[in-house]
Order: C-alpha cells, then sequence, then structure tokens
C-alpha cells in the first residue's frame, strides 16, 4: 500500500483489458469535454465583469467580478497559506468547487482537509483517481465511486467482465494512482445537456442508466482529471496533488444498484492523505483494530455466531444474551424516569399499511414480502407506522381528565427485518433481523423543543456512560420537501434552541434534512477513534398527514396535528453490541459484562467454600462462576484472565476460615482481602457507577 509500512513485494497478476474499449472511449470523451468547455468558457466571457461582492464569514466583503473571480482568487487575497491548503468552498450554503467562477453576490466559505467538508471532498476526487488508475489499467466500465458513508476513505464500483480483484493487484493500482498524483491533474467541471452525456458515456450501459433516471430538469454535471472524463455532480478539490499518499484498503464484490438480480461488480476501497504521516497512522489504526473485530472476539468469549441457514440473523449465545439484556434493561430504567411507555407492536402487517406509509412505494425492495390467504404482508423493517395506528386507535386529546395527554412517548424493542443483500451483510453492524431501541413521541409543535432537549440529554447520559465523544449536526430543510416553510421554520429554529441549550458544540447541515422534517444527526466516536452513526433524531410532518392522526386542543371542536418525533439512543442493539465489543477492546465494563467474577479454590479442600461464595455472590444478582478443577492456582488465574472476568476471587483455607475472599482485578498483579460483606457492597456500588 502506498505509504504504508513495508511488505513483501509481490509480482503484479497477469490480466488482459479491453483496449479496443478504451482507445475508442477516453479519446472521445475527452474530444466531447474540451469542446463542451471551449463554448461555456466563451460564453462566460461574454457575460462576465459585472462587480460582486463576496462575503466571509467574519463579516469582511471583498470585490470580485461575475463570472470571473473565484474562490481560490478570494484565498489568495486571505493569505498564501490559505490558498495553498483550501479544498473546496461554499457559495450561499451550496459545495463549490474552488476554481469555479462565482455568478454574483454570495456569502462564502473555505474549507480545508481538517474541516468534515474538505475530508468528504478529498475523498470524493480520491475516488476519480481510484477510478482513473482501474480504467486505465483493467478497461474496466466504472460504475459509482463516493467516499464511504462512514466518513473515512473512498471506493469505486466497476464493472469487469470475469475479472476478479484482490490485493494482488493493490500495488499496480496504486502505482497508476499516483501517477495521477504526481501529474497535478486540474479537476475540470463542464455542465453537459441530457443528450451530450448520452452521447458522451454511450459505451457505459451503467452511466447511460444513471443519466435516464436523472431528473428532466436536473443540471447535469461532469468533470474531467486526466483522461478520466467522468460523471459527478461534484465538486472536487483543484487537482490530484492534494492527495500525496495514497492505499488500497480491499476488495470485494457489489451488485449494481444493490440489486442481486443486476451485474455482479468489483468494489475498490482505498483511503488517502495530504500526507504520509497520517496514512501510516490510519494503518496502523486499521491494524489495531483488526485485533478487536468484533466477529472475532464475539467468537473467542461464547458471546454470538451466524450460521449459514439464516444469514444475517444472528444467533445470541447464554453470555451474549447477558449482555444484550442488560443494554436493553438499561434504556428501560431510563424510560421509567424519562417518561417512556413501553409498548409491543405486530411483526407482520398487511402491505395496506405499507401503502399509507409511503413504504411501499419507497422501501419495498428492502422489506420481506409474503403471502398470507391470497393477501400481502410483510414483515416490519421499522415501528413507526405501528405506532401511527396506536396513537389513533382511539381519539386524543391534549389533556385527560386534568393531565397532559401530550407529549406521548411511546417505546418499542419490536424485532426488525430488512432484506438486506447478502454482500451487503457485515457481522453485526449490517444485518436482517435485529432490535432497536426505538421510540416515537408525539407532541404539539410547541413541546418540540422540550422534548428535543430531553432527547439529547439522554443521549449524552447514556454516551458518557459508553465512554463515547459525539459530534452534533443539524440538518435543515432540503430543496425537496413536504409541508410549508413556515412550519420548517418554526421546527428547525427549536432544535436550534435545543441545541444551543443543550451546551454541546454544533454544527450546521444546510439542506441535509430528510423531505418529511428536519434532523439531528448524532456521530460517535469510539476508542479507536472511528465514527460511527447510532442514535437518531428526526422529526417528521409527513406520517401524521399520511395517517391523518390528529388531538382536540384547547377548544375541543378544533383538531391539530401531532409532529411526531423519531430517537433511538442505541439504535440496533446488535450494532451496539459489535461496537462496544470492539470499543472496550473485549473488556467488558463491570456492570455490562457478562463475566464479572469468578471463584478459585487454592485446593480442593477449599471448594466447599468456594461454591459457598458462589451462591452468595449469584443471590446477590451477579454473573459468577467457579473453577473447581484441578488445575494449580496460578494457571486458574491466569485462564480467569484471558476470559475477562472483571474479578477473579481466590479462597484457600485461611479465607474459609474468616469468611473472606482474596480479590484479583482481571488487569492488575495486586491483590486485597475482603469480608463477603464487603464485597457485595463493592460490588453494588461498581455498578450503579456503571463501572
Amino acid at each position: 500500500m502506498g505509504g504504508a509500512p513495508d511488505a513483501k513485494p509481490k509480482s503484479a497478476p497477469y490480466h488482459s483489458k479491453d483496449e479496443e474499449y478504451l482507445s475508442c472511449v477516453i479519446p472521445k470523451r475527452i474530444a466531447i469535454f474540451e469542446a463542451i468547455k471551449s463554448e461555456q468558457i466563451s460564453h462566460r466571457r461574454s457575460i462576465s465583469g459585472d462587480p460582486i461582492k463576496i462575503t466571509l464569514p467574519d463579516g469582511t466583503v471583498k470585490e470580485g467580478r461575475k463570472w470571473e473571480t473565484t474562490p481560490f482568487d478570494i484565498a489568495k487575497q486571505i493569505s498564501k497559506g490559505l490558498a495553498s491548503n483550501a479544498l473546496i468552498s461554499q457559495v450561499n450554503g451550496v459545495l463549490w468547487d474552488m476554481s469555479r467562477a462565482l455568478e454574483g453576490d454570495c456569502e462564502l466559505k473555505l474549507f480545508t482537509f481538517d474541516s468534515d467538508e474538505g475530508r468528504d471532498t478529498f475523498w470524493h476526487s480520491s475516488a476519480h483517481i481510484l477510478g482513473q488508475a482501474l480504467e486505465m489499467e483493467y478497461g474496466c466500465k466504472l460504475c459509482i465511486g463516493p467516499c464511504t458513508t462512514r466518513g473515512e476513505g473512498f471506493y469505486y464500483d466497476a464493472f469487469y467482465g470475469e475479472l476478479g480483484l484482490n490485493e494482488d493487484h493493490f500495488k499496480q493500482i496504486e502505482s497508476v494512482a499516483l501517477k495521477a498524483v504526481a501529474e497535478k491533474q486540474p479537476f475540470e467541471r463542464i455542465e453537459v445537456s441530457r443528450n451530450q452525456a448520452l452521447e458522451m458515456f454511450s459505451e457505459n450501459g451503467f452511466k447511460i442508466e444513471i443519466i435516464k433516471d436523472l431528473p428532466e430538469d436536473k443540471t447535469i454535471t461532469v468533470y474531467r482529471c486526466g483522461p478520466l472524463v467522468d460523471l459527478c455532480r461534484g465538486p472536487h478539490i483543484p487537482n490530484t496533488s492534494f492527495a500525496k499518499a495514497f492505499a488500497c484498503l480491499k476488495a470485494s464484490s457489489a451488485y449494481w444498484r444493490g440489486n442481486k438480480d443486476r451485474e455482479s461488480l468489483q468494489r475498490v476501497y482505498g483511503i488517502s492523505y495530504p500526507d504520509s504521516k497520517r496514512l501510516k497512522e490510519y494503518i496502523a489504526r486499521i491494524e489495531e483494530a483488526k485485533k478487536y473485530d468484533h466477529r472475532l472476539l464475539g467468537v473467542k468469549q461464547e458471546l454470538f455466531f451466524c450460521h449459514p441457514l439464516s444469514p444475517g440473523s444472528w444467533f445470541f449465545l447464554p453470555h451474549g444474551g447477558r449482555i444484550y439484556n442488560k443494554l436493553m434493561d438499561f434504556i428501560k430504567a431510563q424510560y421509567k424516569e424519562r417518561g417512556y411507555h413501553e409498548v409491543f407492536s405486530p411483526t407482520m402487517y398487511n402491505m395496506q399499511l405499507w401503502e399509507t406509509s409511503g413504504h411501499a412505494a419507497n422501501y419495498k425492495e428492502n422489506m420481506f414480502v409474503f403471502e398470507v390467504e391470497k393477501q400481502e404482508f410483510g414483515l416490519k423493517p421499522m415501528n413507526c407506522p405501528g405506532h401511527c395506528l396506536m396513537f389513533e386507535h382511539r381519539v386524543r386529546s391534549y389533556r385527560v381528565d386534568g393531565f397532559a395527554e401530550l407529549p406521548l412517548r411511546f417505546a418499542d424493542f419490536g424485532v426488525l427485518h430488512r432484506n438486506e443483500a447478502s454482500g451487503a451483510l457485515t457481522g453485526l453492524t449490517r444485518v436482517r433481523r435485529f432490535q432497536q431501541d426505538d421510540a416515537h413521541i408525539f407532541c404539539r409543535e410547541s413541546q418540540i423543543k422540550d422534548e428535543v432537549m430531553g432527547v439529547l440529554d439522554f443521549i449524552n447520559y447514556a454516551y458518557n456512560i459508553f465512554g463515547f465523544t459525539y459530534d452534533l449536526k443539524l440538518s435543515t430543510r432540503p430543496d425537496k420537501y413536504l409541508g410549508d416553510p413556515e412550519t420548517w421554520d418554526k421546527a428547525e429554529a427549536a432544535l436550534t434552541d435545543a441545541l444551543n441549550q443543550s451546551g454541546k458544540p454544533w454544527e450546521i447541515n444546510e439542506g441535509d434534512g430528510a423531505f418529511y422534517g428536519p434532523k439531528i444527526d448524532i456521530s460517535v466516536s469510539d476508542a479507536l477513534n472511528r465514527k460511527f452513526q447510532c442514535a437518531t433524531l428526526q422529526l417528521d410532518f409527513q406520517l401524521p398527514s399520511r395517517f391523518d392522526l390528529s388531538y382536540s386542543a384547547e377548544d375541543e371542536a378544533k383538531r391539530e396535528r401531532p409532529v411526531m418525533i423519531h430517537r433511538a439512543i442505541l439504535g440496533s442493539v446488535e450494532r451496539m453490541f459489535a461496537i462496544l465489543l470492539e470499543h472496550y477492546k473485549g473488556k467488558w465494563p463491570f456492570w455490562l459484562s457478562p463475566r464479572q467474577a469468578i471463584v478459585c479454590p487454592v485446593s480442593e479442600k477449599s471448594q466447599p467454600y468456594a461454591l459457598k461464595v458462589r451462591d452468595q455472590i449469584h443471590q446477590a444478582g451477579y454473573y459468577v462462576d467457579v473453577d473447581t478443577t484441578d488445575r494449580k492456582i496460578q494457571k486458574k488465574v491466569r485462564e480467569a484472565q484471558l476470559a475477562q472476568y472483571n474479578f477473579i476471587l481466590v479462597v484457600g483455607e485461611e479465607e474459609a476460615n474468616t469468611g473472606q475472599v482474596s480479590v484479583r482485578v482481571r488487569d492488575k498483579g495486586d491483590h486485597s482481602v475482603m469480608s463477603m460483606e464487603d464485597l457485595l457492597s463493592f460490588f453494588k456500588s461498581e455498578t450503579a457507577a456503571f463501572h
């Protein structure tokens, strides 16, 4: 891998490539691209020159000229360092290439690699560098190449015919990619008509399909870097030279558009950084993370396993079941404190429900659907439509018998099923059968702020206990949305107030809300500095409308529509289980541990007392075992440490005579002697403190 630690060199595996395809499409696309670019440059020159004002985040106003001045020009005026490091800009809330001319008065922000916008653009552009290497080296038909949703790196899907890629191909791919980096190829952008796009990519059926699926009024953009001309909405970094450190990570199979009935593709994952130091640090983190892969630790600790007779649905063994239940009990205890009502809803529904909710039209391919008595049914992939039925099953009022009925908080651990493609299944993090700490809050518009603050407090409470840090982002109204702008503005204002009062730093993510309501995105960072999306907090104006939900307000003759808040703290329990297992590196904290203590008698004479100690601890409600084998005590202690027991209780004749135990902590060499009363009191305090 480029910039990675040295490895034993391998000769590049032989492969054939479609030279005829390459010799046809590369010159053709470049010729069309350059002709359109020339026309567009000439047109812009003819309409450019009017003065414009560019406002920076600090309020500074810079002068520029319409269709001439670029964000890069402004960066140069600010400082040489910023001009050298700025990767992307934002113009009136829209991400914008540094070399793209400004079109009028605007507010301008500039981003480097240290920002989310900068990193995402950097990795998206790196995907194009990877795509260039793959196309030139293998003559493949490129499909899509985004940055990964997890926030680190990128991939490119392509069709190779019979060729299967593996790690043996990486060195050659990296060599071609780094050649493109060295050439400092600029990323150039043009806008094309539908017919021009169809002509440009006529030899690639995958791109043609994407183009034909675009709305008729959609502006189509194409980017070029070196020999690669690619359909892409952009934006991109200024040129390829920024991606100085580049490495391929893995190759896997994928289906075109995630459909198992479509073409089988090869997906190559990559990572890149502005310098080799950061790449080496990343590779080291990845190698460290491999040692704590939940799939390995789960088998080693006898927590769970998967069987080919039920792919994507995991078996939780007794010790895994202990952790699973502890997580749910942890959330349930908070439900009592925070005014949630736990409910139980059906697993299977007539498809009429999903037609009402809109899932039949937009999500059916991800559902398990089957026929029952000549009617179509589906296993539920989420709980929200069922909770709407629960809300509407009787007349609701803002107040009942003098008590407020709203907000109404339904919490449901019901089993969910989603028909994930087999190639997408990944351990406990991507499954077909799972449970989540799903809850839906039905409230009045005036209650949104307080409810959101309550959820944010819940998230903060739980994540502090788990040892997570997290980031908050407010995603606002997108271009296409349901409802009226006034309602959206009120909701966004309520979310803003709640975020401000939370005391946590947060960012705004303009235009990235769902079409049915604004949301707060919560990104968790674990001990290995990896980011995950677990908790959700989403406002929904659509489902209450689709189910015609209402409640009587102060004027009983008047019916009002509730707002629905979707929220989860753990998210999928399976996924959170996997994240925590890797986060703790297999060393569960005492309160969550499936192996809290083990009693180790020094000799056979001590066994009766060891069993008595075991029984006392068990009756107090803790998970405890006893080692009655004839192994030496040193061996017993070592085996207990490897099995990750939190406390190892050694008992001999002296402890039996005094009613005490010698307590050893899992990762420490020293020990202390405690009475049984003190030990149980200590266990109780450790549990209460979530240690």
